[in-house]
């Protein structure tokens, strides 16, 4: 009987999850199926899910018009070293947090987490003037250094939850066989911190990718990552919504790529210390 019962549940919770990501994957199925449509069947009513003339114009028309490979350049260049300066950064800020703690590291902790609910636009002003004064303004640089900002208390707050996991005995035997501090945190910690440093990456990675508030404000032409190259197909002369469907394809293609082949890496990281 309780053998029976536990079947169910498994069945229902098996249902529940297929379920939930269905709904949440739909909206991306959804735009993909909208590529290969025409303008004019992608603003049916009724929509057509699978019953249309599939084409390939949007994706054509796409190419013509935009440097695709320059904004794919560009957000690579972004994501991936806003992520890689923030993890140099937070890696012995969560060393520090973690192992040598003081009165106030949760205070900190938490003051660093709440500069995130601070709604963006409330420091877009200074940060604007800031950014002509240095002449950072539509540069690859300024971007890196502002989504690297911006991200960072979530990757300190996750590398600070992953080292917690870590005995600090280990730490202080490699003090003991004569580790300096700079070989206790490089060849000790990082390595045993592997899977969520992996995942920390991984997050952030894929936060960078699909900001659009900072890198549509920030820049014009000369640094503008995937999220302007979507932005570009809304005109005022109206949506194109096959066109715009296919820029969004091609921008999030990349990322949807990378977090399938990574997921089991990614899955690890996240759980890392939740089974002892």
């Amino acid at each position: 009987m309780a053998r029976s019962v536990t079947q169910k549940r498994k069945i229902i919770n098996t249902a529940a999850a297929w379920s939930v990501g269905l709904l949440i994957f739909f909206p991306i199925l959804w735009t993909i199926l909208t590529s290969f449509k025409t303008e004019a069947q992608a603003i049916s009513d009724p929509p057509v899910f699978l019953a249309f003339d599939w084409t390939l114009e949007n994706y054509t028309v796409v190419l013509e018009r935009s440097d695709y490979m320059r904004f794919l350049w560009n957000s690579i260049i972004i994501a991936g070293g806003s992520t890689l300066l923030g993890i140099i950064i937070a890696i012995p800020a969560a060393w520090s947090m973690a192992f040598v703690p003081s009165k106030r590291t949760k205070d900190i902790l938490l003051w660093m987490l709440s500069t995130k609910m601070l709604p963006a636009v409330g420091v877009l002003y200074p940060i604007y003037l800031i950014f002509i004064k240095m002449g950072l303004l539509d540069s690859k640089i300024g971007l890196v250094v502002v989504l690297m900002l911006i991200n960072l208390p979530i990757i300190v707050w996750m590398l600070y939850t992953y080292f917690k996991e870590i005995p600090g005995e280990i730490l202080e035997a490699a003090r003991m066989d004569g580790a300096s501090l700079r070989e206790e945190v490089l060849y000790v910690l990082t390595p045993m911190a592997i899977p969520g440093i992996a995942s920390t990456v991984l997050l952030n990675v894929i936060l960078a990718w699909n900001e659009a508030f900072w890198t549509l404000n920030l820049t014009a032409a000369k640094a503008a990552p995937l999220t302007a190259f979507i932005a570009s197909y809304s005109s005022p002369e109206g949506l194109f919504y096959a066109k715009l469907s296919a820029a969004s394809t091609m921008a999030i293609a990349p990322i949807l790529i990378l977090g399938w082949f990574s997921q089991k890496q990614l899955v690890s990281g996240l759980t890392f210390g939740a089974v002892k």
